[in-house]
């Protein structure tokens, strides 16, 4: 039924796994599983589906049954043999399965860039100079630290920023166990392969740093919020990746260096959630939220030096492709007044 999104998600994946492992194999690294907010990977992305499976089946069943002992096995095994069926299953395992394996072969291939193409990125200094155009002469940082301030302002945008964290595998475990239509648990997925794979060709396309690293003393205000902290601890991690590794004699460090500025796949992602939710839901108010979310992750992209203007723009392209490839793949009209009989189906999933 979803052939085409299978195959892509299925070739993403084999794709981006063994350009990661030549990668490794010819330049001597090892091949990490990155971590997260709760731990690697590959115990990440199942607790995150895990809790779905039981927020799904526990609370309704409670709910449904009025806490009554009795009827919790009858409403515990109908919403299983129901919601839970051989093609959910089919789509969590494959969607799961196909992200895990292109996120960490992008973690990997991003880490391998500075020892594929060299440590001097040489795109840095015509995008900051293109910034400079777009603000009339003016470096972005410094608007935006004058007119938003360094103070509450930056809080607020750091935690936005970092709210991205968990925001990829929740709105993956939301799509992937909840969504009542199963092809738009495949579009999300499928558009989330396609955007961290588009990501990295971009990396390895237009290899830049980001200014935030290039031209450090520009936010050096701003040091002290979480995105800061996180911003030189980055920066630690590339100088110990690039520096401290002799390929000809050992292996390359196991310390990922995640900096690569263009393009924003913060930008990207979070712009695709908001058209997978403008697209799949009646929620207003949802709408508006991630809408919201994605326009000020956007600036803070520029407020904190993580990207230039182009890497935003060049985020909102893939975004827009992957939106539209993962929806073409799984079988989506996107028309935007759908028929009465989706909206009340999407608005009863449970």
């Amino acid at each position: 039924m979803f052939r085409r999104a299978h195959i892509l998600m299925a070739s993403i994946a084999v794709s981006m796994g063994v350009l990661a492992v030549l990668g490794a194999v010819i330049f001597n690294a090892e091949l990490v599983d990155p971590d997260g907010f709760i731990g690697p990977s590959y115990l990440r992305l199942p607790t995150v589906l895990a809790l779905g499976f039981g927020i799904d089946l526990i609370p309704r069943t409670l709910w449904v049954s009025r806490l009554n002992p009795r009827r919790m096995p009858e409403v515990f095994r109908h919403r299983l043999h129901t919601h839970w069926t051989k093609d959910r299953v089919i789509l969590v395992v494959s969607g799961i399965l196909s992200f895990y394996i292109t996120y960490v072969s992008y973690r990997n291939l991003k880490s391998q860039l500075p020892f594929i193409l060299g440590k001097d990125y040489k795109f840095d200094r015509p995008l900051f100079s293109l910034d400079k155009a777009l603000f009339l002469g003016h470096e972005p940082a410094i608007v935006l630290h004058n007119l938003l301030g360094d103070g509450l302002s930056a809080e607020v945008l750091s935690s936005v920023y970092l709210w991205f964290l968990p925001l990829v595998p929740l709105a993956l475990a939301v799509w992937l166990v909840w969504s009542s239509n199963l092809g738009y648990g495949y579009w999300f997925a499928t558009s989330q392969c396609i955007a961290w794979t588009l990501g990295t060709v971009s990396y390895y396309a237009l290899p830049t740093l980001g200014p935030g690293f290039q031209h450090p003393w520009l936010y050096q205000t701003i040091e002290n919020t979480n995105a800061g902290r996180l911003m030189n601890s980055l920066a630690n991690s590339r100088v110990w990746a690039v520096n401290t590794s002799a390929p000809s004699l050992e292996p390359l460090t196991s310390t990922l260096s995640g900096v690569a500025g263009f393009a924003s796949l913060h930008v990207a992602i979070t712009l695709l959630v908001a058209l997978m939710i403008q697209y799949t839901t009646t929620l207003r108010w949802l709408k508006i939220v991630f809408w919201v979310n994605t326009c000020i992750t956007v600036v803070a992209t520029l407020y904190f030096g993580w990207h230039y203007v182009a890497d935003d723009i060049a985020g909102v392209a893939i975004a827009l492709f992957s939106f539209y490839v993962g929806g073409w793949a799984s079988g989506q009209s996107f028309t935007r007044h759908r028929t009465v009989e989706h909206q009340l189906e999407e608005v009863t999933t449970v």
